[in-house]
């Protein structure tokens, strides 16, 4: 019988930790430095610091591949919300109408593809964690590895778990056959050993690094993620706690929304928790990224493939002289602040704005876009998470502190009539105006679609696209993984 992907632990560390995940140094990411050689055999591996090194580098370049960040990611996480659509061309990969519409049916592929990418997240992780600590080496930064190792299985699991519901727990490398072909485990026990390994990792992790370590899991990016997965079980006590830890550790807003998301201000002040990627010369292959390209202005040089782009609906709900708007949708026919003339004659309406890099930094030969970081938390959430569970702690004062200095930043110039700050202290009338700025904020980062449904308000805002209750809060289990287990894999209700 073949083996399921989230059984299947590669014996070959050349391979799995050096061959399918390669990215070379650069004077900002020089942690990402992998030996594009990747021939050193598994059992030459685990000996010293420097294989250790190479083992959570690995770790950090497989999160931006295909799987974790490109089509079957948008898929799971993105194209099911109100916000998005599936944009390029009506006969143009029409599978992602099935999530827009929530008919997909077990067998379709990217269920399976988002699967095996966290899972080879997840692999890599216990990897280190079975195997380093035998090793001889600098004890702090065998601690800080560790930690580094713990924070990305914990953001993997979370993204399992949202998406699939309960999923196997795998926490080591199998040491034989009959550990391979495990059951899945209740949501509830995978959310406790994500909040382990977050708050193992708080523990340990620095706040912050010299430059050529930026973007690696810092200590607020574990504080700040065990929020969000509190934010998810309602744990508001928690979420005040982990969010206030956060927010005093030097983030802070970036003035510019629009700049915010450009390549030259990538891990800024605002930044939690960064997907590194890079361009580099001379080397396509490790230049691998395709989050900007598959999302980008199709059928003009630079562009993209134009992918999970705005709906009518989000632009619809922006205010009047909203910053975000302009910061978050790239229109048809408009100019970019960097310069990018967008034709009438391209297949979209609109553009993810967030996901674009300007044109003049296309380089033959590589991915449009290679370059950009992919954002996955943002100190504006920390500060939206904050309000929302001061909010339903009672607390209105805090909620509307934490609330308005996002609002804030949206004004940018605009004078307070435009655009002005929230005021309601009653506690239904502050979450919805909570719910809003989240939406707003937030839009087309891979968040809005599980925000609704955590908030319990899939039927009434994705109803009328067809998602149904007690079924849709999830997406099917791959049915192949079912097949491979021998049916040890249950599957989803309702699918």
């Amino acid at each position: 019988m073949k083996t399921p992907y989230h059984k299947l632990y590669i014996k070959s560390l050349g391979v799995a930790l050096l061959s399918t995940v390669l990215l070379v140094s650069s004077c900002k990411k020089s942690f990402l430095d992998v030996d594009p050689q990747g021939q050193q055999p598994a059992q030459q591996f685990w000996q010293n610091q420097e294989d250790a090194t190479k083992a959570v580098n690995a770790i950090y370049a497989n999160l931006r591949s295909w799987e974790n960040v490109a089509f079957p990611a948008l898929v799971i996480e993105s194209v099911g919300s109100d916000e998005a659509d599936k944009g390029s061309t009506p006969t143009d990969a029409t599978f992602w109408l099935l999530y827009d519409t929530y008919t997909v049916t077990s067998t379709e592929g990217s269920l399976q593809s988002f699967w095996t990418g966290q899972y080879q997240n997840i692999n890599l992780c216990n990897q280190v964690l079975d195997n380093i600590p035998a090793i001889t080496m600098d004890e702090t930064l065998k601690a800080r590895y560790i930690a580094e190792a713990k924070f990305v299985r914990a953001y993997s699991y979370f993204r399992l778990v949202r998406a699939y519901g309960d999923v196997p727990l795998r926490l080591s490398v199998p040491k034989n056959a009959t550990e391979y072909n495990i059951p899945r485990t209740p949501r509830e026990q995978v959310y406790a050993q994500i909040e382990q390994d977050l708050t193992d990792a708080a523990a340990v992790l620095p706040a912050n690094y010299a430059a050529t370590d930026l973007g690696r899991a810092t200590k607020g990016a574990a504080l700040g993620m065990h929020a969000k997965v509190a934010l998810y079980q309602k744990k508001w006590s928690d979420v005040v706690t982990l969010t206030n830890q956060v927010m005093g550790l030097g983030y802070n807003l970036f003035p510019d929304f629009e700049k915010l998301f450009r390549t030259n201000n990538e891990n800024s002040i605002e930044s939690v928790f960064e997907i590194q990627a890079e361009l580099l010369q001379g080397n396509p292959d490790a230049s691998n990224s395709q989050y900007s390209q598959v999302q980008g202005v199709a059928g003009l040089t630079g562009g993209g493939w134009g992918f999970n782009v705005p709906s009518a609906e989000l632009n619809a709900a922006f205010e009047p002289n909203d910053t975000r708007r302009d910061g978050t949708i790239i229109y048809r026919g408009e100019t970019t602040p960097e310069g990018d003339v967008i034709p009438s004659r391209v297949p979209n309406p609109m553009y993810n704005q967030k996901s674009y890099v300007p044109f003049s930094q296309y380089v033959s030969g590589f991915n449009e876009g290679a370059q950009q970081n992919i954002r996955v938390l943002r100190f504006a959430d920390i500060l939206l998470m904050n309000a929302e569970a001061s909010n339903e702690l009672g607390d209105a004062t805090q909620a509307l502190s934490s609330l308005n200095r996002v609002r804030d930043r949206a004004r940018g110039s605009n004078p307070l009539t435009v655009l002005p700050p929230v005021t309601t202290t009653e506690q239904a009338a502050l979450r919805a105006a909570i719910y809003k700025e989240r939406q707003l904020e937030l839009a087309m980062e891979s968040d809005r679609y599980f925000d609704v449904i955590r908030q319990g308000r899939g039927a009434e805002v994705f109803g009328p696209k067809g998602w149904k209750p007690n079924k849709n809060e999830v997406w099917p289990v791959p049915q192949t993984e079912i097949e491979l287990s021998g049916g040890l894999l249950t599957q989803n209700p309702g699918y």
